[in-house]
């Protein structure tokens, strides 16, 4: 199984690391030839949002 992958930034809303899922799942520079089987939004415990893939 395949390890998550962390995305760089950290956001203050879920809207702005939702909108990052989407440019995520949606630009294939990111991830090669095969796309991410798991995109998902995760909450730290200082309550910023990120995302991971994998």
């Amino acid at each position: 199984m395949p390890s998550w992958v962390y995305w760089a930034g950290l956001y203050d809303s879920k809207f702005e690391a939702y909108c990052a899922v989407m440019w995520v799942e949606g630009d294939k520079r990111i991830y090669g030839k095969t796309p991410p089987q798991e995109v998902e939004l995760y909450r730290t415990n200082r309550g910023k949002f990120g995302v991971r893939f994998k």
